[in-house]
């Protein structure tokens, strides 16, 4: 007969044996209604056992910044971000009746290509909207830009040109006048002023300045009293004067 301790040692085997032949966990088993299992692996599994259409499936992961539609949508809130920014830094408007009066700043000269193509640009935007505005060309009447350096130079150092004032706010230059004109901004800031002559004005050709009546441009009128020739106090330097069809504002 074998020893007590040998018979529990061997009972105890075959109860290890038994229970390590046995399946390690019930989720591996085949029910009546489960597919046939075929992939070796868990990542296989778990690829056959998610289901697209529930509910705790997770969601794609989204498109890379560099996809076309984010780099839209950035942009779009960045030029929204710089307009509540640009509306934020504007004065309170004006109750005066001048409230809505427009002014722009701009030269006809074509010395330097890029300030002419700006100035050109910013000047059928704002044809472009019939309006009247006051255009007020530097480069025909130096006092024109007497104004604009008293007004801009202590807060901007170096002017470029051109430049829009709105009831006396400034504006900007040709960079803040296209941006605003692209989101529906300036139409908005010019509601209200009068509208523009239909067509181009016959005395000026659209140029807001003719030649002086009294000298013809040369800047010089003869007074018998004087005794001879004086200078005209009628144009500017060049000889020039507002147009009296399109201009109602003097220079």
């Amino acid at each position: 007969m074998w020893p007590k301790w040998v018979k529990t040692r061997s009972d105890s085997t075959t109860i290890s044996t038994s229970t390590s032949t046995a399946p390690s966990s019930p989720s591996l088993h085949l029910t009546p209604h489960s597919p046939s299992l075929s992939f070796p692996t868990l990542k296989d599994l778990q690829s056959l056992l998610l289901d697209n259409n529930s509910p705790s499936t997770p969601s794609p992961t989204p498109p890379p910044l560099s996809s076309p539609s984010l780099r839209v949508f950035h942009r779009v809130r960045l030029a929204a971000s710089a307009l509540r920014a640009f509306q934020r830094s504007l004065p309170p408007p004006s109750h005066s009746p001048d409230h809505r009066r427009v002014v722009f700043y701009f030269t006809s000269l074509r010395i330097v290509r890029s300030t002419f193509i700006d100035c050109r640009s910013a000047r059928s935007i704002l044809r472009s909207l019939r309006i009247a505005f006051d255009e007020r060309d530097v480069s025909l009447d130096h006092q024109f830009l007497d104004e604009l350096n008293s007004l801009l130079r202590h807060r901007y150092g170096k002017i470029s040109l051109p430049q829009l004032f709105i009831g006396g706010r400034h504006i900007g230059g040709a960079e803040e006048i296209r941006r605003l004109h692209e989101t529906g901004e300036l139409k908005r800031l010019v509601d209200g002023a009068p509208m523009g002559p239909p067509a181009v004005c016959q005395s000026c050709g659209g140029e807001r300045f003719v030649l002086c009546g009294r000298c013809n441009g040369s800047r010089k009128q003869y007074s018998e009293k004087g005794g001879g020739f004086r200078a005209c106090n009628d144009c500017n330097e060049n000889g020039l004067r507002r147009c009296p069809d399109c201009c109602s504002v003097s220079p």
